[in-house]
């Protein structure tokens, strides 16, 4: 059985480096693919030659969250904001296809109630069928109550329900692991379950999102786990370092 394969979250490795010099940096540590959040102010005709150059792939990036100064975490489940999201949808899709990346994290932000999932729903279908001839995933991710309290999207079942009614093949689950065990635990039996709905997963420490091997998940047996199920992705590691990345990733070189 093939060995697991590693994406390294530009968001939180390296951070200290602009993401012109972090993708070589996750080369050279021996990651498999990179992923980001937000890399609209880097050229995209940069990012794509730098990851031409060192072979690594873009896995995915996130729309936009807003008005940060603000409070925004994202545009899509906001009553009254829908042209800024699809705005922000549009601008994700055409920096994504620029560079290459085959997934995009529509971020659903502060909101909650009817009105916000209608919005929502909308803002994902209108996602969906723009990124759909371009052959781009459209994910979207539950958010844990500590780190993104009034987010929206919430649990993985609340996930599930959106993708069923939105109904669009290219609408996928963003499953992190360390969000999903702070809400719902049993990560085992939620990753058997949800296999064919997981467009990728990422993960960190718990409680305090840091490196995978410290906390209280195993994440050797979720690894494990993941691989037998057949899972071929790479999974995207996105935790908070605490200094030199570099001195964190004992746990990339374990057999899983």
């Amino acid at each position: 059985m093939e060995r697991l394969k590693f994406s390294a979250n530009l968001g939180f490795l390296w951070s200290e480096l602009s993401l012109l010099e972090a993708i070589p940096a996750a080369k050279l540590a021996g990651f498999d693919a990179v992923e980001c959040h937000w890399p609209y102010d880097v050229p995209a005709a940069d990012v794509h030659a730098v990851l031409a150059k060192t072979g690594l792939v873009m896995l995915g990036l996130n729309t936009r969250r807003g008005d940060v100064a603000a409070g925004d975490m994202g545009l899509s489940a906001v009553p009254g904001k829908e042209q800024a999201a699809r705005d922000a949808i549009d601008e994700a899709l055409a920096y994504a296809i620029a560079i290459g990346a085959s997934n995009i994290h529509v971020m659903a932000g502060h909101a909650s109630g009817a009105a916000a999932h209608d919005a929502f729903l909308r803002n994902l279908s209108y996602a969906c069928q723009r990124a759909e001839p371009h052959g781009v995933t459209i994910l979207i991710e539950p958010l844990n109550k500590y780190d993104a309290p009034n987010y929206f999207l919430k649990t993985t079942a609340q996930a599930v329900e959106i993708i069923n009614q939105v109904g669009a093949k290219n609408l996928k689950l963003m499953f992190d692991c360390y969000h999903v065990q702070l809400m719902e635990g049993d990560l085992t039996n939620r990753l058997t379950s949800l296999l064919p709905l997981i467009g990728h997963i990422q993960f960190a420490g718990v409680p305090a999102r840091g490196r995978p091997d410290q906390g209280e998940l195993n994440y050797a047996h979720i690894f494990s786990h993941i691989r037998e199920l057949g899972y071929k992705v790479p999974l995207g590691a996105e935790y908070r370092t605490n200094g030199r990345t570099e001195d964190t990733l004992e746990w990339l070189v374990l057999p899983y």
